[in-house]
């Protein structure tokens, strides 16, 4: 099985897709199913500053986070889709 690795300070994510029910049953808006967020599935080593120190990505494996509407790099490998984000372009980390 091949593995994607994504290099500098990009960051491999797996959108999720929302529920169109609440766990009660109840139909959710048409709105509330569009919150576009993804889980990270993989993250690079981070990016050089100016003096040459490694800067860490901000997000690690398995956090969910929040997507921007547009942007990112569509991947697919086998069946499965994945879009690759620099770690800048993420918006925040979901927490329950």
């Amino acid at each position: 099985m091949k593995r994607l690795i994504p290099t500098f300070n990009r960051i491999l994510v797996q959108k999720v897709l929302q529920p169109a029910k609440s766990e009660t049953g109840i139909l959710l808006p048409e709105k509330s199913t569009k919150l576009n967020s993804g889980k990270v599935i993989a993250v690079g080593p981070g990016s050089r500053d100016r003096d040459g120190k490694l800067v860490p990505v901000s997000v690690k494996e398995g956090d969910t986070v929040l997507l921007p509407e547009y942007g990112g790099t569509e991947v697919k490998l086998g069946e499965k889709e994945y879009h690759l984000f620099r770690d800048e372009d993420i918006l925040d980390t979901l927490h329950e």
